[in-house]
């Protein structure tokens, strides 16, 4: 059974800072990411990293977050410095398996960043 189990969401002050964790089990991941989605808005990506450690970022969050993963524990993070009140959201990990190409979703980690 493939699973992706995430931590670390939290309440912080705006400029703290919070790191998200996403451990995935029952297959090997190629791409992982994370997204976002705030009350009212579409779920956006937030960041992404290949196998190979390649990352990309939305605009929002560019020097201010940072995306890595551990191939070895099948773990992807998302440090989170220079939090803002617009980071607020739902925090999902997405990840594809290599084989079977397929998307798998975390169950959410909520991040509340207050003013």
């Amino acid at each position: 059974q493939v699973q992706l189990v995430e931590s670390g969401g939290g309440l912080v002050q705006a400029g703290g800072s919070l790191r998200l964790s996403c451990a995935g089990s029952g297959t090997i991941f190629n791409k992982m990411g994370w997204y976002r989605q705030a009350p009212g808005k579409q779920r956006e990506l937030v960041a992404a990293i290949t196998r190979g450690g390649r990352t990309n970022y939305t605009d929002s969050v560019k020097g201010r977050f940072t995306i890595s993963r551990d191939n070895a524990k099948n773990t992807v993070y998302l440090q989170m410095n220079s939090l803002k009140p617009e980071d607020t959201a739902v925090y999902y990990c997405n990840a594809d398996s290599l084989v079977p190409t397929r998307a798998y979703w975390g169950q959410g980690t909520q991040v509340t960043v207050s003013s």
